[in-house]
């Protein structure tokens, strides 16, 4: 099984902008993955944030499990962390996320309100790569303010974008520099917050079927035609043997089968997927 660990430097100094940047803010906004909120989450960064306010935005909502997303969404309240889901790149993601931001802010805004002084709100936009940071602030400036890719690392500096009742920063994307919990990273992995060079995508791609057999098998079933489960090889041969990914002699092509199975769950074409549950995860959500 391949051992997954990347931390380019690049991080390292969008850490210490970071550092100095929440000095400056009112509050932060911190994007994670509906598919793989605990993997998404960065502990490392709570430290940063102090005691400034943070809205936890489980974005591409729509790719993942309802029920799963509304569990972690309970488990966030019961820490009394405001969080809400959406899909940034949807109509009235905007109205979604600015409520519950106007939620976070209300005793700042009282407080304002006692002195006299009325200022615009700046909030500092985080998460590890490819979360959809930067769809999230083209929702809310109404434009694209922000460069926005699917592969990890697409925001390199940090920019302030002004939009309709605050101001936001937005930042590189960071990840923890060690991976203790190998099964989070793989995670990462599989939803492309790691760069694809590094890895082995038909490892990945045999990891990923493990994973979900038990809980998706239905939408294996549907998708690949698969029906014995038995072993992640087996079913990674009936995936090529359906997908026509069959080498000349008769041996499987590996490489293209784990390509398409990891692209096929990145593009929701098997289904609403969610990796984790928050009842095995709680303790990275406090």
């Amino acid at each position: 099984m391949q051992h997954i660990q990347w931390f380019p430097g690049h991080m390292t100094k969008a850490m210490r902008m970071m550092e100095e940047s929440v000095k400056t803010v009112d509050g932060v906004l911190v994007v994670l993955d509906a598919r793989a909120p605990a993997a998404t989450v960065n502990k490392k960064l709570n430290k940063l944030f102090g005691a400034k306010p943070v809205l936890y935005i489980l974005n591409k909502a729509d790719l993942a499990d309802d029920k799963k997303t509304d569990a972690f969404l309970s488990a966030f309240a019961k820490t009394g962390a405001f969080a809400v889901k959406c899909t940034a790149t949807s109509q009235g993601a905007a109205r979604t996320i600015g409520a519950r931001v106007g939620e976070m802010l209300k005793e700042k805004f009282a407080r304002d309100e006692q002195k006299g002084m009325s200022r615009t709100p700046k909030l500092m936009v985080c998460g590890v790569p490819n979360t959809g940071k930067s769809s999230v602030i083209n929702a809310l400036s109404g434009g694209k303010r922000a460069a926005t890719g699917d592969k990890a690392g697409v925001t390199r500096g940090k920019q302030w974008i002004r939009c309709a009742g605050f101001e936001l920063l937005d930042t590189p994307g960071t990840m923890p520099p060690s991976f203790e919990n190998q099964t989070l990273a793989r995670h990462l992995a599989y939803i492309g917050s790691i760069n694809d060079d590094i890895l082995d995508m038909s490892e990945l791609a045999l990891e990923f079927l493990r994973e979900i057999a038990d809980t998706y098998h239905d939408f294996l079933r549907e998708r690949y035609g698969i029906e014995d489960f038995s072993a992640p090889l087996v079913m990674y041969e009936q995936v090529c043997r359906r997908r026509g990914f069959v080498l000349r002699g008769g041996d499987f092509d590996y490489e293209r089968g784990g390509k398409a199975v990891i692209d096929d769950f990145r593009k929701g074409r098997l289904g609403k997927i969610t990796l984790e549950t928050a009842a095995d995860y709680a303790e990275l959500l406090r």
